[in-house]
């Protein structure tokens, strides 16, 4: 029977590390006491310690643990188990939910494609199956320490992105990995290790052997992470995004690229600002295909003598969404409607042939409050617009507050 090496872990101390207990969700830590109390070892880990320990305010905690999904259930009255591939607990308090995983063990030596991840194992055999160093570090609240197998915690010193073990191999286990390294370098500033972005360029190809609801997922994220800018210019840059969407990365190559930019650049910024309601995703999505659209409309209508009406508009809209999606990606319908609805409304604000004195009529278009949010994304970007904006906004306020007039019936 082979042998595991055992790897002896480096423990930071409270005094070292910086972490204080009240930067952590208090129903994390009350998962973390009662999966002790039942006898079961249980840390926090991933994401939720690496932001900490990079003074960043964690958006989830997960929790990795020796208690099996079936030993966890029965612990929390609002657990639910998920997944198949890699089977974990949900613990839910009210919208807050707790990831809580059994501490996994795995081949990490050779290039083929996870299809399953149930292997029971140890703290020290999880830390070595993660993807980054800095992504499997632990956190013992009942001692306060951050517990560290695998040197993740002087690469987080060092702003150092590094996969555990063989980067090559990792990336084609997983190919999703190279969308969240990419990921860790746009939204902290961190250096890929040098053999790691070898391998980013050498297995970008295999990305499309990852399920496409998850690379979406990761996509879409950094569109509301308020990183999405440099995540886009990495993802170029390095080829994946030819992979996944040909004529996305087409345009942003070329200098009109720089218009999605400033899109991306200006939604970043909204997102960061304190106390400012999220941008929807299909208004980020329209920040994306925005400056492509205007582009495919300039030039099919810029030698006719005819104006296109909203209807050509529209199916314009939805030719542009199909041309950029189909290669991999099948945008789920409610999305996708959503985003054609932004595009279509611009037009409404902005025609093509400008009338003075137009009267301002307000669709009852039920996603036409995100084609206002997004028009007043345009407006900073393009302050010419501001007057116009003013006025739209102005009538879809008074639109809101005036009830809707129901129609006599005709008997």
């Amino acid at each position: 029977m082979k042998q595991t090496r055992l790897v002896e872990p480096t423990i930071y101390a409270a005094e070292e590390h910086g972490i204080d207990l009240n930067d952590i969700d208090s129903k994390a830590l009350y998962i973390l006491d009662k999966l002790r109390a039942a006898g079961h070892s249980a840390y926090l880990v991933g994401g939720g310690v690496r932001d900490l320990l990079l003074n960043k305010k964690p958006k989830d905690f997960d929790i990795s643990t020796s208690a099996k999904p079936e030993e966890i259930k029965p612990l929390f009255s609002h657990a639910f188990l998920i997944g198949k591939r890699f089977r974990l607990a949900h613990v839910r308090f009210g919208r807050k939910v707790f990831e809580v995983s059994t501490f996994r063990a795995g081949n990490t030596e050779n290039d083929k494609l996870i299809v399953e991840d149930n292997l029971w194992g140890s703290p020290e055999e999880d830390a070595l199956r993660r993807d980054f160093t800095i992504n499997a570090l632990f956190y013992d609240s009942e001692n306060q320490t951050v517990i560290d197998y695998v040197g993740g915690y002087q690469d987080i010193e060092h702003k150092v992105i590094r996969a555990i073990g063989q980067p090559y191999c990792r990336f084609k286990q997983d190919p999703v990995r190279m969308i969240r390294c990419l990921k860790f370098q746009a939204r902290f500033g961190l250096e890929v290790e040098e053999e790691a972005r070898l391998a980013l360029i050498e297995c970008r190809s295999e990305i499309t052997k990852s399920a496409q609801a998850r690379v979406l997922e990761e996509i879409l994220r950094m569109l509301e992470s308020g990183s999405s800018a440099p995540f886009f210019r990495l993802m170029t840059d390095h080829g994946i995004l030819q992979q996944l969407l040909p004529a996305v990365a087409e345009f942003l190559e070329r200098p009109e690229g720089n218009e999605v930019y400033s899109f991306l650049e200006e939604a970043d910024g909204t997102i960061k600002e304190p106390h400012q309601p999220e941008l929807s995703r299909p208004i980020l999505i329209a920040c994306m295909l925005f400056p492509i659209l205007e582009k495919r409309l300039k030039v099919r209508y810029q030698d006719r003598e005819k104006i296109p009406h909203l209807g050509e508009i529209f199916t314009e809209v939805h030719h542009t969404l199909d041309d950029v999606f189909h290669t991999y990606f099948r945008l789920p319908k409610k999305l996708k409607t959503s985003a054609a609805s932004i595009l279509v409304s611009q037009y409404r604000m902005t025609p093509f042939q400008k009338r003075k004195n137009r009267r301002i009529r307000i669709p009852r278009v039920p996603d036409f409050g995100w084609a206002i949010e997004f028009f007043n994304l345009r407006c900073r970007l393009e302050p010419g617009l501001q007057e116009i904006g003013d006025k739209w906004n102005e009538a879809f306020s008074e639109a809101k507050d005036t009830p809707r007039r129901r129609k006599p019936r005709h008997g």
